[in-house]
């Protein structure tokens, strides 16, 4: 049987942020309630950045690393979203068209909350494992765009951006444990987006859906797995992340459950050893819903000790409510392998936004109505931000919308 996982992993989350302390007051929000947080900072979009231009600008740099046969070897495209742009069309159509892939490809998005990067990510794994072709490749990205929710306490948690990811048989990154998968769903309506430009819930449900589904997950794990221990079994865990404090909340409900008689300071500590890398860059970039548990992975995978072969343990949630517990293996040469990509220094490099410009930026964005047929951006309206930082066409943009087909632009030049 092939050994099959995640070859490459990339983040794009955007060209700026806002500190969440600096939002905090902006709100008027209690200032006590950021350590439950355990947030610093959030990533957002330009008005000109939709989930199509965040998931090709996540993408590119793997596709372009790649010669023109192992372009042509990926055979499928998946897009998990809910931040969709036309109730028809999907987001890999537009992906598809400005990476250049091949058009002997299948490609669809998919939508199942939070959890539909992992769906797409499961289901690619499953066309990669039963090709019978050595050297089969299925790209999968995850790309969402909050609709922030102003002067609450959610606004601060909502971030954006797209985690990339290349999966076949040659697993540098990742690979994953065969068969080892935990699932638990039924329907519940904690969280919703109602119409495209709202966001709402019950946040109190929604944090008790995921640590049920957690645990039910990892239940169900256990039951596939012979001897899975949920401490014993991970060297390290990865989860995902609408909030770093929320995890922390979920991990010692899990070990009160899973682990009865563990003590507070041991909680603490496994918490500390097992999901300290992991939470680093949600840290500061927020909730991205579809691609935020990719993003602690790659973050675990970055900031992590990983001196030898380790296992991780992984789950991913989506509201509504979908869950599933699997477990990866990875090497040095897999820490290796993603910090050539970039992503701390990245995230370091983003421009940091004003309280302002932060709102100008809100205002800005919600100008193009979902379904608007005609509209035109003016892509100097930031150019504190847009000329200084996407000098030489580094970044895909939305020019405009015409007759309801969006174009897209390589700001600052062609692409390059």
């Amino acid at each position: 049987m092939k050994q099959v996982g995640i070859e490459a992993i990339n983040a794009y989350c955007g060209e700026t942020y806002i500190d969440v302390p600096a939002l905090f007051a902006a709100r008027g929000l209690d200032d006590s309630r950021i350590d439950n947080l355990m947030m610093a900072r959030k990533s957002v979009a330009l008005h000109c950045e939709d989930a199509v231009s965040f998931a090709v600008n996540a993408a590119k740099p793997i596709v372009d690393a790649l010669s023109d046969e192992e372009r042509d070897s990926i055979e499928l495209l998946i897009v998990g979203t809910e931040s969709g742009v036309d109730f028809g069309k999907s987001l890999a159509t537009y992906v598809h068209d400005y990476l250049g892939l091949s058009r002997s490809c299948r490609l669809f998005e998919t939508k199942q909350a939070c959890y539909s990067g992992t769906a797409a990510l499961q289901m690619a794994a499953a066309v990669v494992g039963a090709s019978p072709f050595d050297g089969a490749r299925a790209l999968v990205i995850s790309s969402d765009v909050a609709r922030p929710v102003p002067h609450t306490y959610v606004e601060p948690s909502q971030g954006a951006g797209a985690m990339a990811m290349l999966v076949s048989d040659n697993p540098v990154v990742a690979a994953f444990d065969h068969g080892a998968n935990g699932l638990h769903a039924y329907e519940v309506m904690d969280t919703c987006r109602p119409d495209p430009e709202r966001e709402a819930g019950d946040t109190d449900l929604s944090l008790l859906t995921y640590i049920e589904c957690l645990k039910g997950s990892f239940t169900d794990y256990a039951g596939k797995v012979d001897g899975a221990d949920f401490v014993d079994s991970f060297d390290l865990l990865a989860m995902h992340t609408p909030f770093p404090g929320m995890v922390k909340g979920a991990h010692r409900a899990a070990l009160r459950k899973l682990k009865r008689g563990t003590s507070p300071q041991a909680i603490e500590d496994d918490f500390t050893t097992r999901l300290g890398a992991a939470i680093q860059y949600p840290q500061q970039v927020g909730n991205i819903y579809a691609g935020t548990v990719f993003l602690a992975l790659a973050s675990t995978i970055d900031n992590a000790v990983v001196d030898r072969e380790r296992r991780v343990g992984v789950f991913s949630y989506g509201s509504g409510c979908a869950s599933e517990f699997y477990s990866v293996v990875i090497t040095p040469q897999s820490q290796r392998t993603v910090r050539a990509m970039g992503i701390r220094e990245a995230l370091d490099a983003r421009y940091a936004l004003s309280t302002d410009e932060y709102d100008e930026l809100l205002t800005a964005t919600a100008e193009l109505k979902f379904g608007t047929q005609d509209f035109s951006f003016d892509l100097d309206r930031f150019p504190q931000i847009t000329k200084a930082r996407f000098d030489g066409g580094r970044r895909l943009v939305l020019q405009g919308v015409r007759d309801y087909h969006r174009e897209y632009v390589w700001l600052g030049g062609e692409q390059g």
